[in-house]
């Protein structure tokens, strides 16, 4: 089924306590348009570039499904670029450079071709922004994921609420939920945010899992013990691909098959962690995310208690 992504492409620096990059390919819709790919194609991708960014890069893009008509080149300015040092254990990071460029002045066009999505996935950028595409699409998609941050909820709170209430499912960390509702449990933080409009929420925890909440139901995703955590960069846009990939490839928007996307949204975010940036999304295999999805599933499987007489 179509399917529609909006979001950064951009460059990333990066260390960890494993090693250091200079810039490479990196945003969140990178990340989500590459996940994404494993499960449905094409993906039809809108995001801005400069003129630094290499032909060869968007070629990767292109390889794994991603249809590039919406990606647009602005040959005299530079691309969005972004650097990071992460603590020790992996669980903070310092930001230490930012340079918005192009998507400072983010436009988001539409094209013709795309027009008629039926699933659309809006990675972290300004609300208004994430607005306005919903705005210029013709027809209101089947099903509207968005991912934000503390950031817009810090500069441009009522912007981000007026953006909150036109989609179904809202994608954000257990600190954002939190934030967002004036609450520190999330099952209250939950009750609040989905009476903001959207109808499901996922409430991601890092290493611990991610929650999955419509009305009164919860569902939980532990994450997979791994024994080595490389690089934690773009592991919440490779869930946020996995699971619309998932819901797009399936064309069911049922709780159940959102508890499936979850998992699989998961397994593919805990190959994004194996090495730098994107690298290990570039080969995966549908045999290697078969075998991965199953460990997750036997991390929830129970037997029932047996009743004797």
């Amino acid at each position: 089924m179509s399917l529609l992504v909006i979001g950064s492409v951009a460059f990333d620096a990066l260390e960890t306590p494993f090693g250091k990059t200079d810039k490479i390919i990196g945003g969140a819709a990178t990340y989500i348009s590459l996940s994404a790919s494993y499960s449905t194609k094409p993906i039809n991708l809108v995001a801005v570039v400069g003129g630094d960014f290499p032909q060869s890069d968007i070629q990767i893009l292109e390889t794994h499904g991603v249809d590039t008509e919406g990606l647009q080149v602005k040959p005299e300015e530079k691309s969005f670029f972004w650097s990071g040092k992460y603590s020790q254990d992996l669980n903070s990071r310092e930001t230490i450079t930012t340079e918005l460029n192009v998507l400072g002045s983010f436009d988001p066009l539409i094209p013709d071709s795309y027009q008629g999505c039926k699933y659309l996935m809006l990675g972290n950028l300004a609300p208004q922004v994430q607005r306005l595409v919903i705005e210029r699409l013709v027809n209101r998609p089947k099903l509207i994921v968005l991912d934000t941050m503390n950031f817009w909820m810090d500069s441009a709170p009522d912007e981000l609420l007026a953006t909150i209430e036109m989609i179904d499912v809202l994608s954000i960390n257990d600190e954002e939920a939190r934030q967002l509702s004036g609450e520190y449990s999330l099952v209250k933080a939950a009750r609040k945010i989905l009476a903001l409009g959207p109808k499901f929420l996922i409430i991601k925890k890092g290493e611990h899992g991610a929650l999955l909440f419509h009305k009164n139901k919860v569902f939980f995703a532990p994450a997979l013990p791994l024994e080595e955590v490389f690089d934690p960069t773009g592991a919440g846009d490779t869930f946020a691909g996995g699971f619309i990939g998932h819901i797009a490839a399936t064309d069911d928007c049922s709780f159940e098959n959102l508890k499936r996307a979850v998992i699989h949204g998961s397994a593919m975010a805990s190959f994004c962690v194996e090495k730098f940036g994107t690298e290990r999304l570039l080969n995966l295999t549908q045999e290697e995310i078969e075998a991965r999805e199953a460990q997750f599933e036997e991390l929830v499987r129970v037997q029932p208690v047996g009743v004797t007489a």
